[in-house]
Protein backbone atom coordinates (compact mmCIF):
# COMPACT_ATOMS: atom_id res chain seq x y z
CA UNK A 1 0.00 0.00 0.00
CA UNK A 2 2.93 2.35 0.93
CA UNK A 3 4.45 1.78 -2.44
CA UNK A 4 1.24 2.06 -4.19
CA UNK A 5 0.92 6.01 -2.76
CA UNK A 6 4.66 6.70 -3.17
CA UNK A 7 3.84 6.07 -6.68
CA UNK A 8 0.84 7.73 -7.08
CA UNK A 9 2.84 10.56 -5.34
CA UNK A 10 5.35 10.54 -7.69
CA UNK A 11 3.13 11.19 -10.50
CA UNK A 12 1.06 12.91 -8.79
CA UNK A 13 4.24 15.73 -8.69
CA UNK A 14 5.79 14.63 -12.13
CA UNK A 15 7.39 17.20 -13.11
CA UNK A 16 6.65 17.88 -17.12
CA UNK A 17 2.64 17.62 -15.59
CA UNK A 18 3.29 21.06 -13.51
CA UNK A 19 6.30 22.73 -14.54
CA UNK A 20 7.75 24.33 -18.08
CA UNK A 21 10.29 22.56 -20.36
CA UNK A 22 14.23 22.48 -18.88
CA UNK A 23 12.62 23.29 -15.51
CA UNK A 24 12.35 20.95 -12.24
CA UNK A 25 10.82 21.51 -8.27
CA UNK A 26 14.58 22.03 -7.63
CA UNK A 27 14.76 24.96 -9.53
CA UNK A 28 11.81 26.47 -7.32
CA UNK A 29 13.90 26.26 -4.04
CA UNK A 30 13.85 29.84 -1.82
CA UNK A 31 17.58 31.09 -2.74
CA UNK A 32 18.97 34.15 -3.05
CA UNK A 33 16.10 36.08 -1.69
CA UNK A 34 13.72 34.56 -3.51
CA UNK A 35 10.57 32.64 -2.23
CA UNK A 36 8.15 30.29 -4.25
CA UNK A 37 4.82 29.04 -3.46
CA UNK A 38 4.98 25.45 -2.02
CA UNK A 39 2.19 23.21 -2.19
CA UNK A 40 2.06 21.59 1.63
CA UNK A 41 1.63 25.57 2.19
CA UNK A 42 -2.09 24.69 0.91
CA UNK A 43 -2.65 22.60 4.31
CA UNK A 44 -3.35 25.22 6.45
CA UNK A 45 -6.33 26.40 4.88
CA UNK A 46 -8.03 24.12 6.06
CA UNK A 47 -7.39 25.24 9.57
CA UNK A 48 -7.70 28.64 8.25
CA UNK A 49 -11.51 27.86 7.13
CA UNK A 50 -12.32 27.42 10.71
CA UNK A 51 -10.71 30.45 11.28
CA UNK A 52 -13.55 32.05 8.57
CA UNK A 53 -16.20 29.85 10.43
CA UNK A 54 -15.86 31.89 13.57
CA UNK A 55 -15.36 35.11 11.83
CA UNK A 56 -18.99 34.50 10.43
CA UNK A 57 -20.16 33.17 13.75
CA UNK A 58 -19.17 36.69 15.04
CA UNK A 59 -20.48 38.80 12.38
CA UNK A 60 -23.83 37.60 11.90
CA UNK A 61 -24.37 37.50 15.56
CA UNK A 62 -22.34 40.98 16.54
CA UNK A 63 -22.68 42.62 13.51
CA UNK A 64 -25.63 41.40 11.11
CA UNK A 65 -27.86 40.89 13.96
CA UNK A 66 -27.50 45.10 15.03
CA UNK A 67 -27.17 45.89 11.78
CA UNK A 68 -30.80 44.47 10.88
CA UNK A 69 -32.54 46.04 13.81
CA UNK A 70 -31.22 49.54 13.10
CA UNK A 71 -32.15 48.92 9.07
CA UNK A 72 -35.79 47.53 10.77
CA UNK A 73 -35.66 43.86 10.06
CA UNK A 74 -37.98 42.30 12.05
CA UNK A 75 -37.72 38.64 12.34
CA UNK A 76 -41.41 36.99 12.35
CA UNK A 77 -42.03 33.74 14.03
CA UNK A 78 -43.67 31.67 11.85
CA UNK A 79 -46.81 29.90 13.09
CA UNK A 80 -45.63 25.80 14.31
CA UNK A 81 -48.32 23.81 12.73
CA UNK A 82 -50.83 21.44 15.15
CA UNK A 83 -48.86 18.77 16.35
CA UNK A 84 -50.15 15.56 14.01
CA UNK A 85 -48.03 12.48 13.82
CA UNK A 86 -49.83 11.08 10.80
CA UNK A 87 -48.96 14.07 8.53
CA UNK A 88 -45.53 14.95 10.24
CA UNK A 89 -44.75 11.21 9.78
CA UNK A 90 -45.86 11.35 5.81
CA UNK A 91 -44.39 14.67 5.44
CA UNK A 92 -40.42 13.45 6.34
CA UNK A 93 -41.10 10.10 4.38
CA UNK A 94 -43.10 10.36 1.49
CA UNK A 95 -43.58 14.07 0.31
CA UNK A 96 -43.62 17.67 1.46
CA UNK A 97 -46.03 18.75 -1.52
CA UNK A 98 -49.06 16.70 -1.72
CA UNK A 99 -50.89 15.73 -4.07
CA UNK A 100 -54.82 16.85 -3.93
CA UNK A 101 -56.11 12.98 -4.05
CA UNK A 102 -53.19 12.27 -1.39
CA UNK A 103 -54.02 15.43 0.92
CA UNK A 104 -58.12 14.29 0.92
CA UNK A 105 -56.60 10.48 1.58
CA UNK A 106 -55.15 12.27 5.12
CA UNK A 107 -57.69 14.17 5.85
CA UNK A 108 -59.81 11.60 5.77
CA UNK A 109 -57.65 9.09 8.18
CA UNK A 110 -57.00 12.63 10.54
CA UNK A 111 -60.40 13.78 10.28
CA UNK A 112 -59.63 16.74 9.28
CA UNK A 113 -61.24 19.13 6.90
CA UNK A 114 -59.33 19.14 3.36
CA UNK A 115 -58.41 22.80 4.03
CA UNK A 116 -56.86 22.19 7.16
CA UNK A 117 -54.39 19.54 5.98
CA UNK A 118 -53.17 21.77 3.24
CA UNK A 119 -52.78 24.57 5.74
CA UNK A 120 -50.89 22.28 8.11
CA UNK A 121 -48.72 21.54 4.79
CA UNK A 122 -48.06 25.26 3.77
CA UNK A 123 -46.91 25.80 7.44
CA UNK A 124 -44.89 22.64 7.81
CA UNK A 125 -42.93 23.57 4.49
CA UNK A 126 -42.52 27.19 5.41
CA UNK A 127 -40.92 26.12 9.06
CA UNK A 128 -38.13 24.55 6.72
CA UNK A 129 -37.18 28.03 4.91
CA UNK A 130 -34.88 30.72 6.40
CA UNK A 131 -36.02 33.58 8.01
CA UNK A 132 -35.30 37.16 6.45
CA UNK A 133 -32.88 37.52 9.16
CA UNK A 134 -31.57 34.17 8.62
CA UNK A 135 -30.92 35.42 4.91
CA UNK A 136 -29.73 39.10 6.05
CA UNK A 137 -26.93 37.34 8.35
CA UNK A 138 -25.35 35.07 5.41
CA UNK A 139 -25.48 37.57 3.37
CA UNK A 140 -23.78 40.24 5.85
CA UNK A 141 -21.24 37.69 6.08
CA UNK A 142 -20.47 37.31 2.66
CA UNK A 143 -20.43 41.50 1.77
CA UNK A 144 -17.92 41.74 4.55
CA UNK A 145 -15.97 38.96 3.23
CA UNK A 146 -15.93 39.85 -0.31
CA UNK A 147 -15.78 43.84 0.64
CA UNK A 148 -12.51 43.19 2.70
CA UNK A 149 -11.10 41.16 -0.12
CA UNK A 150 -11.79 43.67 -2.85
CA UNK A 151 -10.13 46.65 -1.09
CA UNK A 152 -7.20 44.41 0.40
CA UNK A 153 -6.53 43.11 -3.52
CA UNK A 154 -6.44 46.43 -4.52
CA UNK A 155 -4.07 47.90 -1.93
CA UNK A 156 -1.88 44.61 -2.70
CA UNK A 157 -2.12 44.86 -6.46
CA UNK A 158 -2.10 48.71 -7.57
CA UNK A 159 1.41 49.11 -7.19
CA UNK A 160 1.94 45.59 -9.58
CA UNK A 161 2.62 45.90 -13.08
CA UNK A 162 0.72 42.85 -14.11
CA UNK A 163 -2.35 44.80 -12.93
CA UNK A 164 -1.84 47.17 -15.64
CA UNK A 165 -0.08 45.49 -17.84
CA UNK A 166 -1.21 41.27 -18.67
CA UNK A 167 1.78 40.66 -20.54
CA UNK A 168 3.53 41.10 -16.99
CA UNK A 169 2.02 38.26 -15.45
CA UNK A 170 4.71 35.85 -17.37
CA UNK A 171 7.24 37.90 -17.14
CA UNK A 172 9.93 35.92 -15.59
CA UNK A 173 7.98 32.78 -14.87
CA UNK A 174 8.55 30.44 -13.32
CA UNK A 175 10.99 32.23 -11.04
CA UNK A 176 8.55 34.55 -9.34
CA UNK A 177 9.08 35.28 -6.32
CA UNK A 178 6.21 35.39 -4.06
CA UNK A 179 5.03 38.33 -1.78
CA UNK A 180 3.57 38.26 1.81
CA UNK A 181 0.50 40.08 0.55
CA UNK A 182 0.12 36.94 -2.29
CA UNK A 183 0.48 34.62 0.39
CA UNK A 184 -2.22 36.17 2.51
CA UNK A 185 -4.67 36.73 -0.36
CA UNK A 186 -4.21 33.06 -1.45
CA UNK A 187 -4.73 32.05 1.81
CA UNK A 188 -7.49 34.03 2.39
CA UNK A 189 -9.83 32.87 -0.74
CA UNK A 190 -9.07 29.52 -0.58
CA UNK A 191 -9.82 29.22 3.57
CA UNK A 192 -13.40 31.45 2.38
CA UNK A 193 -14.09 29.00 -0.04
CA UNK A 194 -13.52 25.47 2.10
CA UNK A 195 -15.37 27.38 4.53
CA UNK A 196 -18.67 27.95 2.12
CA UNK A 197 -18.71 24.36 1.31
CA UNK A 198 -18.56 23.32 4.87
CA UNK A 199 -22.08 25.07 5.33
CA UNK A 200 -23.61 24.11 1.98
CA UNK A 201 -25.83 21.62 3.86
CA UNK A 202 -26.95 24.42 6.36
CA UNK A 203 -26.46 28.06 4.36
CA UNK A 204 -29.93 29.15 2.68
CA UNK A 205 -30.79 26.27 -0.63
CA UNK A 206 -31.47 28.13 -3.85
CA UNK A 207 -32.17 26.55 -7.37
CA UNK A 208 -28.67 27.36 -8.19
CA UNK A 209 -27.39 25.05 -5.50
CA UNK A 210 -25.67 22.50 -7.86
CA UNK A 211 -24.40 25.92 -9.67
CA UNK A 212 -22.84 27.03 -6.55
CA UNK A 213 -21.27 23.73 -5.52
CA UNK A 214 -19.69 23.63 -8.97
CA UNK A 215 -18.54 26.84 -8.50
CA UNK A 216 -16.55 26.29 -5.25
CA UNK A 217 -14.85 23.59 -5.93
CA UNK A 218 -13.47 25.24 -9.41
CA UNK A 219 -12.60 27.99 -7.35
CA UNK A 220 -10.77 25.96 -4.64
CA UNK A 221 -9.06 23.79 -7.68
CA UNK A 222 -8.46 26.88 -9.79
CA UNK A 223 -6.27 28.27 -6.82
CA UNK A 224 -4.38 25.05 -5.74
CA UNK A 225 -3.26 24.62 -9.07
CA UNK A 226 -2.38 28.07 -9.76
CA UNK A 227 -0.41 27.87 -6.41
CA UNK A 228 1.58 24.91 -7.07
CA UNK A 229 2.69 26.06 -10.30
CA UNK A 230 3.18 29.78 -9.45
CA UNK A 231 0.79 31.19 -11.30
CA UNK A 232 0.32 33.41 -8.74
CA UNK A 233 -0.02 36.74 -10.26
CA UNK A 234 -2.66 35.45 -12.78
CA UNK A 235 -4.53 34.35 -9.91
CA UNK A 236 -4.28 37.49 -8.08
CA UNK A 237 -5.94 39.14 -10.80
CA UNK A 238 -8.94 36.56 -10.97
CA UNK A 239 -9.62 36.70 -7.72
CA UNK A 240 -9.87 40.57 -7.57
CA UNK A 241 -11.85 40.65 -10.87
CA UNK A 242 -14.81 37.83 -8.79
CA UNK A 243 -15.30 39.99 -5.62
CA UNK A 244 -15.37 43.50 -6.92
CA UNK A 245 -19.00 42.71 -8.13
CA UNK A 246 -19.64 40.20 -5.23
CA UNK A 247 -19.90 43.01 -2.33
CA UNK A 248 -22.75 44.80 -4.42
CA UNK A 249 -25.07 41.63 -4.88
CA UNK A 250 -24.42 40.73 -0.92
CA UNK A 251 -25.22 44.02 -0.39
CA UNK A 252 -28.45 44.86 -2.51
CA UNK A 253 -29.36 41.42 -0.58
CA UNK A 254 -29.58 42.87 2.47
CA UNK A 255 -31.10 46.07 2.11
CA UNK A 256 -33.87 44.14 0.12
CA UNK A 257 -34.62 41.47 3.12
CA UNK A 258 -34.47 45.13 5.43
CA UNK A 259 -37.47 46.13 2.37
CA UNK A 260 -35.06 49.31 1.56
CA UNK A 261 -36.54 48.99 -2.04
CA UNK A 262 -34.88 52.10 -3.75
CA UNK A 263 -31.22 51.31 -2.27
CA UNK A 264 -32.15 47.95 -2.98
CA UNK A 265 -32.92 48.13 -6.66
CA UNK A 266 -29.83 51.02 -6.87
CA UNK A 267 -26.99 48.76 -5.26
CA UNK A 268 -28.77 45.82 -8.10
CA UNK A 269 -28.13 48.29 -11.14
CA UNK A 270 -24.58 49.12 -9.78
CA UNK A 271 -24.02 44.97 -9.42
CA UNK A 272 -25.38 44.25 -12.99
CA UNK A 273 -23.14 47.12 -14.35
CA UNK A 274 -19.88 45.30 -11.91
CA UNK A 275 -20.90 42.51 -13.09
CA UNK A 276 -21.02 42.55 -17.14
CA UNK A 277 -17.68 44.62 -16.94
CA UNK A 278 -15.81 42.26 -15.09
CA UNK A 279 -17.39 38.82 -16.11
CA UNK A 280 -18.59 39.21 -19.57
CA UNK A 281 -16.01 41.63 -20.46
CA UNK A 282 -12.90 41.64 -18.48
CA UNK A 283 -12.80 37.85 -17.40
CA UNK A 284 -13.03 36.74 -20.81
CA UNK A 285 -10.75 39.33 -22.83
CA UNK A 286 -8.54 39.80 -20.12
CA UNK A 287 -7.67 37.07 -18.16
CA UNK A 288 -8.84 34.04 -20.09
CA UNK A 289 -6.43 35.89 -23.40
CA UNK A 290 -3.66 36.02 -20.74
CA UNK A 291 -4.28 32.39 -19.57
CA UNK A 292 -4.74 31.05 -23.04
CA UNK A 293 -2.70 32.89 -25.54
CA UNK A 294 -0.32 35.04 -24.01
CA UNK A 295 1.48 32.07 -21.75
CA UNK A 296 2.45 30.56 -25.31
CA UNK A 297 4.96 33.50 -25.53
CA UNK A 298 6.75 32.04 -22.40
CA UNK A 299 7.23 28.67 -23.42
CA UNK A 300 6.76 26.27 -26.36
CA UNK A 301 6.36 23.22 -24.74
CA UNK A 302 2.82 22.97 -23.60
CA UNK A 303 2.56 21.05 -20.09
CA UNK A 304 -0.71 19.80 -18.73
CA UNK A 305 -0.94 22.39 -15.85
CA UNK A 306 -2.11 24.54 -18.72
CA UNK A 307 -5.26 22.33 -19.13
CA UNK A 308 -5.39 21.69 -15.60
CA UNK A 309 -5.67 25.44 -14.78
CA UNK A 310 -7.79 26.58 -17.95
CA UNK A 311 -10.65 24.02 -17.59
CA UNK A 312 -11.89 25.85 -14.41
CA UNK A 313 -11.43 28.69 -15.73
CA UNK A 314 -14.02 27.80 -18.71
CA UNK A 315 -15.63 26.45 -16.43
CA UNK A 316 -16.16 29.61 -14.07
CA UNK A 317 -16.85 31.77 -17.62
CA UNK A 318 -19.74 29.13 -18.33
CA UNK A 319 -20.95 29.89 -14.81
CA UNK A 320 -20.71 33.72 -15.63
CA UNK A 321 -22.56 33.37 -18.71
CA UNK A 322 -25.23 31.18 -16.77
CA UNK A 323 -25.69 33.66 -13.94
CA UNK A 324 -25.78 36.41 -16.79
CA UNK A 325 -28.84 35.27 -18.22
CA UNK A 326 -30.62 35.60 -14.69
CA UNK A 327 -29.21 39.36 -14.65
CA UNK A 328 -30.65 40.02 -17.87
CA UNK A 329 -34.07 38.75 -17.19
CA UNK A 330 -33.96 40.84 -14.00
CA UNK A 331 -32.73 44.21 -16.13
CA UNK A 332 -35.45 42.86 -18.67
CA UNK A 333 -38.20 43.38 -16.40
CA UNK A 334 -37.01 46.68 -14.73
CA UNK A 335 -36.43 47.81 -18.14
CA UNK A 336 -39.88 47.29 -19.70
CA UNK A 337 -41.89 46.71 -16.36
CA UNK A 338 -41.08 49.64 -14.97
CA UNK A 339 -40.36 47.90 -11.84
CA UNK A 340 -38.51 50.69 -9.60
CA UNK A 341 -42.49 52.16 -9.91
CA UNK A 342 -43.47 48.90 -7.66
CA UNK A 343 -43.41 48.18 -3.68
CA UNK A 344 -41.59 45.15 -4.44
CA UNK A 345 -37.69 45.24 -5.38
CA UNK A 346 -37.70 44.15 -9.09
CA UNK A 347 -34.81 40.91 -8.17
CA UNK A 348 -36.58 39.93 -4.84
CA UNK A 349 -38.88 37.05 -4.49
CA UNK A 350 -42.60 38.56 -3.31
CA UNK A 351 -45.66 37.03 -2.63
CA UNK A 352 -48.08 38.55 -4.99
CA UNK A 353 -48.99 36.30 -8.24
CA UNK A 354 -47.95 39.32 -10.25
CA UNK A 355 -44.83 40.61 -8.89
CA UNK A 356 -41.51 39.59 -9.48
CA UNK A 357 -39.72 36.77 -8.33
CA UNK A 358 -35.97 35.83 -7.49
CA UNK A 359 -35.65 32.70 -10.10
CA UNK A 360 -32.97 30.86 -7.81
CA UNK A 361 -35.66 31.20 -4.44
CA UNK A 362 -38.23 29.21 -3.00
CA UNK A 363 -41.39 31.50 -1.61
CA UNK A 364 -42.74 31.07 1.56
CA UNK A 365 -46.31 30.28 1.51
CA UNK A 366 -48.74 32.05 3.27
CA UNK A 367 -51.97 31.04 5.80
CA UNK A 368 -55.39 32.29 4.42
CA UNK A 369 -56.88 31.73 8.06
CA UNK A 370 -56.04 32.40 10.86
CA UNK A 371 -55.95 28.82 13.85
CA UNK A 372 -59.04 30.80 15.62
CA UNK A 373 -60.67 30.99 12.20
CA UNK A 374 -60.17 27.71 11.34
CA UNK A 375 -61.60 26.75 14.54
CA UNK A 376 -64.66 28.63 14.18
CA UNK A 377 -65.18 26.92 10.28
CA UNK A 378 -64.58 23.42 10.90
CA UNK A 379 -65.53 22.46 14.56
CA UNK A 380 -64.04 20.43 17.00
CA UNK A 381 -64.61 17.24 14.86
CA UNK A 382 -61.97 18.75 12.67
CA UNK A 383 -59.14 18.50 15.37
CA UNK A 384 -58.84 22.36 16.17
CA UNK A 385 -60.53 22.19 19.18
CA UNK A 386 -57.49 23.70 21.21
CA UNK A 387 -57.53 26.28 23.90
CA UNK A 388 -56.13 30.05 22.85
CA UNK A 389 -53.13 29.64 25.18
CA UNK A 390 -51.94 26.35 22.85
CA UNK A 391 -52.59 28.70 19.73
CA UNK A 392 -50.62 31.28 21.34
CA UNK A 393 -47.53 28.88 22.32
CA UNK A 394 -47.64 27.27 18.56
CA UNK A 395 -46.94 30.92 17.85
CA UNK A 396 -43.79 30.90 19.13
Amino acid sequence: MAYILKTLNSWFWWESLWMPANCTWADLEDRDGLVFPKPYQLYATIPFAFVMLMARFLIERYVAIPLAKALGLKNVTRVKPQPNAVLENYFRKCTKLPSQSEIQGLAKKCNWTVHLVEKWFRRRRNLELPTLLRKFQEACWRFSFYLTSSIAGLIFLYDKPWFYDIWQVWAGYPFQSLLPSQYWYYMAEISFYWSLLFTLSTDTKRKDFMAHVVHHVAAIVLLACSWCSNYVRIGSLVMIVHDAADFWLESAKMFNYARWEKTCNVLFVIFSVVFFITRIVLFPFWILRGTLYLCSYYSSTMVIAYFIYNVPLLILQGLHLYWGYFVLKILNKFIFLKVLKRPTPAWAKTDGKNELKDDRSDDEEEDSLTDNEECTKNGSKNGCNVSRRQLLNNSH
